[in-house]
């Protein structure tokens, strides 16, 4: 039984967090005014150094 609801619960997760991304995009479009939709792992981070607005990999 545990094993049956393993296979119907991360289809279901993965389903749900793309309706939640949809959901910010769809939100984004309709709110302009506070900036566009930044995707998770978008952006600049840790891994890379930001020089004039752009991600460059391998330079910190």
């Amino acid at each position: 039984m545990r094993y049956l609801i393993a296979i119907l619960a991360v289809p279901l997760l993965l389903v749900g967090w793309l309706l939640i991304q949809q959901l910010g995009r769809q939100f984004a479009r309709k709110n302009p005014e506070l900036g566009p939709y930044r995707e998770e792992g978008g952006g600049c981070g840790k891994s890379c150094g930001c020089k004039g607005g752009s991600c460059q990999r391998g330079e910190t």
